[in-house]
């Protein structure tokens, strides 16, 4: 005959972590929660000091709170070892569309505002004499 396995029952669980933090919370007095206030942009642009900034001009100005920024730079060429110009053209935010074109402006990485945005326009550094 086949022998009879006798099942063994468990001791009883332990109390759950959970209520135990939630005995301590409830024994310790509310700490008063301070509101921080809202940084102003200024300096919440100065403190990502690690985004880069590039200077370019401003090539076009017809979509709405957007510029497109010409940025010229000048790369060695891989085989005939020549400085040749290169030139790339970027999406940048224009919150106030106060930038023309033929602005030279400083332009600065930010998160993606759209699907091409990911740069927005930090300062106007010169614009061109109107006659």
């Amino acid at each position: 005959m086949a022998e009879r396995k006798t099942i063994k029952s468990k001791p009883p669980a332990a109390p759950k972590a959970e209520s135990k933090k939630k005995a301590a919370a409830a024994a310790a007095p509310a700490a008063p929660v301070s509101v921080a206030e809202p940084v102003p942009t200024e300096a919440r642009r100065e403190a990502h000091g690690f985004r880069r900034k590039i200077i370019g001009t401003v090539v076009s100005n017809k979509m709405a709170k957007t510029v497109v920024v010409e940025v010229i730079r000048k790369a060695m060429h891989p085989v005939y070892k020549k400085y040749v110009r290169v030139r790339n053209k970027y999406k940048a935010h224009d919150e106030l569309n106060q930038f023309k074109a033929g602005d030279r402006v400083e332009i600065m990485e930010h998160r993606p505002i759209s699907r091409q945005k990911r740069w927005t326009v930090t300062r106007l550094i010169s614009r061109p004499v109107e006659a």
